[in-house]
């Protein structure tokens, strides 16, 4: 446990910026997964959830939860996967 008012300040702010890093994260892996299955099982509404999944990436990488990188990697594989998009 912080002593130091600084420390305690950073541990509720680490606390915050975690439980929202996470909850991006789940969405973001939800739907790049969402996109791959139906990539691969060429549903009819795959281009939409690809562009959905990308706006996801495109999003995380705003909140400063991807890096850019990484979110350009993520991008990257999924488009190469779809032939639509």
């Amino acid at each position: 446990m912080a002593n130091i008012k600084s420390a305690q300040k950073k541990n509720r702010q680490m606390i915050k910026h975690r439980t929202r890093n996470r909850s991006v994260m789940s969405g973001l892996r939800t739907s790049v997964k969402k996109a791959r299955i139906a990539v691969d099982a060429k549903a009819a509404d795959a281009a939409a959830l690809v562009k959905e999944a990308i706006s996801v990436i495109d999003s995380a990488v705003t909140k400063g939860v991807l890096k850019r990188e990484t979110a350009s990697r993520y991008v990257s594989r999924l488009s190469t996967r779809s032939p639509a998009a």
